[in-house]
């Protein structure tokens, strides 16, 4: 079985000794440095490289420079999708964003987790757990979600928040980690 073989299907693997996926971030991290390169407003230009990046993107996409991932194609987004400044998508495994989501400053969302064994970690082994977050999702500032996390629809993640294990639809969530503090419900209409 190769690492990306392995990567693949959640086992442990070693990327930095595999001339394949050694290429593979190469390339993305060239086509990050490029799309941050471009003026902040230059839309079709960003447009074009994520194209080339990413997996799928929506017809309206927008994410701030700088932004960076470490392979790209594992990352797919839906219609809507917004993205502030600094963020980045560690997406050894599949980062799946749905339609309307919003993403504000210095958010991260990270596929990849290390053995907790040093002599597994010194062998530079990691592993890589899917990340699924649903429609109308709201992450405020520096959140930052971690390996095998689903987020459902309609959801607000607070600012600084951790997410640790996933999240049920309709709900305001914070913390470190991160818990539902409550349900979304008319009331919160302005």
């Amino acid at each position: 079985m190769t690492e990306k073989e392995k990567r693949d299907a959640g086992l442990l693997y070693n990327a930095g000794n595999d001339e394949e996926l050694i290429a593979e971030v190469r390339k993305a991290k060239d086509l990050c440095h490029q799309y941050n390169q471009l003026p902040p407003m230059d839309f079709e230009g960003h447009r074009a490289i994520l194209s080339k990046l990413f997996g799928k993107i929506g017809e309206r996409i927008n994410i701030y420079p700088p932004f960076w991932c470490d392979y790209g194609y594992n990352i797919e987004v839906g219609e809507d999708f917004f993205a502030n400044h600094g963020v980045t998508i560690l997406d050894g495994g599949k980062v799946v964003f749905g339609n309307h989501v919003l993403i504000g400053p210095g958010c991260g969302f990270h596929t990849a987790g290390h053995p907790l064994l040093a002599d597994q970690r010194n062998r530079w082994l990691v592993f890589n757990k899917p990340i699924t977050v649903g429609d109308n999702v709201w992450f405020g500032a520096g959140v930052q979600v971690l390996p095998g996390v689903t987020i459902g629809d309609n959801v607000v993640v607070a600012a600084g928040s951790v997410v640790t294990h996933d999240l049920p639809s309709g709900c305001v969530a914070a913390g470190n980690p991160c818990e539902v503090l409550r349900e979304i419900t008319d009331d919160d209409r302005i």
